[in-house]
């Protein structure tokens, strides 16, 4: 009942956002914005909660990474917020037009999808980034998070609300499923009348349960086992650093590393191992890895998400062979190559087979705020509608215009 009731609310609230301004759309951004920091002592207590009950739980700290909110944090969600009042509004885009022979003036144009619903997992974040990035472009959406982080999400919401009722915008325009039940999310995936796309947001066991079971068209979000790949000419410095930052900046997210290639010439593989030890990873290497601490790495290892403190190593023979490990395991997210070679490079970058390929550059840069997107949807790993991180542009369709005087067909 709860999803009927919250579905045709979403469904009005779609045809009301339809008709706001770009101006008014800012305004309860910017409002939002506000009131995320106005009300941050709310949140964070509400938060705090959520993280109590997972440590009770023994959950692991890079799930518990995730779910933490601080005022860090907050504050970036509302820089975020305030980013995307500055970027161009899509709804309404003029993408071309033309006039027929028959007399007809065709405009394509971009419209927004109607009700997004998000299935997630313990991201707080992505109720405010999925929030704010339906609203910018003039849709309604609903948000399932999990068991984990409902504390958190119901607050965030709350406190969205709150700043909604203030602008011009439907408050209804935002709706939270609080019921975080198997069944509940079940339903979601049948409320074809509601919802007109849904986008899942986690780790890859949700993700193939969205899209096996979802008859409302899903828009796919992938798990990341990324790669960095280190050529026989990277400079050793900047190779280890770009490996360091990738694997261990904030290990918990998609866009972390999870594999290291390691061109056999290259001079640097005992410091790296050295580099990676001395942060505190864990290192499952193959034969060509030597080192008291290493596990010797199985099959599994290479296609393993480890969201944590730990990475698979491999020596390569050569940038092709590399290429085709990367292309065998990888999960089409974010690669990257460190090379001074213009040849292999340019082999890299046209031959990986992912939605963001890095020339001497981490993969954590694979987000929709460094895109300069203003926030993410999330970040499409598929190759229909839309690929890599989605922003704005990704929660619109297009919708033909057409003009006549008078004509009818023969």
């Amino acid at each position: 009942m709860e999803l009927i009731q919250k579905g045709d609310k979403a469904r009005i609230a779609a045809g009301k956002m339809a008709k706001m301004s770009t101006d008014q759309k800012n305004q309860a951004l910017a409002l939002i914005a506000k009131q995320l920091m106005a009300e941050k002592h709310f949140i964070l207590a509400e938060n705090e909660k959520d993280l109590a009950a997972r440590k009770n739980n023994r959950m692991n700290e890079s799930l518990l990474d995730r779910l933490r909110l601080n005022e860090a944090r907050l504050q970036d969600m509302a820089d975020a917020l305030i980013q995307l009042t500055h970027l161009d509004d899509p709804a309404g885009e003029v993408l071309s037009s033309w006039e027929r022979p028959n007399g007809l003036a065709i405009t394509q144009v971009r419209v927004p999808l109607g009700v997004v619903g998000m299935i997630y997992e313990a991201r707080p974040n992505v109720t405010v980034d999925a929030s704010s990035l339906c609203l910018k472009t003039g849709n309604a959406v609903m948000l399932r998070g999990s068991s984990t982080a409902i504390h958190s999400n119901k607050a965030i919401v709350k406190v969205i609300h709150h700043a909604l009722e203030k602008s011009d915008l439907p408050s209804d325009a935002v709706q939270l499923i609080e019921d975080t039940s198997r069944e509940t999310a079940s339903g979601m995936f049948k409320l074809n009348e509601y919802l007109d796309v849904l986008i899942p947001r986690g780790g890859a066991k949700l993700i193939k349960t969205v899209v096996e079971n979802s008859t409302v068209p899903v828009l796919e979000t992938g798990a990341g086992n990324c790669h960095v790949y280190i050529d026989e000419s990277a400079d050793k410095e900047m190779a280890i650093n770009i490996a360091i930052n990738a694997k261990t900046q904030r290990p918990s997210v998609c866009n972390a590393c999870e594999t290291i290639i390691v061109h056999r010439e290259w001079g640097g593989l005992n410091d790296l191992v050295l580099a990676l030890e001395e942060k505190g990873v864990t290192i499952h290497g193959d034969e060509g890895v030597c080192g008291e601490k290493i596990i010797p790495a199985v099959e599994e290892d290479w296609a393993t998400e480890y969201l944590g403190l730990e990475v698979a190593l491999k020596v390569a023979e050569s940038v092709d062979e590399a290429i085709v490990h990367i292309n065998r395991y990888g999960t089409k997210h974010s690669e990257a190559i460190v090379s001074s070679n213009p040849d292999n490079v340019e082999k890299f970058l046209n031959e990986v087979d992912a939605a963001a390929v890095y020339h001497n550059a981490s993969t954590r840069f694979t987000d929709g705020f460094e895109f300069g997107f203003g926030a993410e949807i999330g970040i499409s790993t598929q190759k229909l509608h839309a690929r890599g991180p989605m922003g704005l542009p990704a929660l619109t369709s297009t919708k033909y215009i057409l003009k006549g005087d008078g004509q009818i067909k023969k």
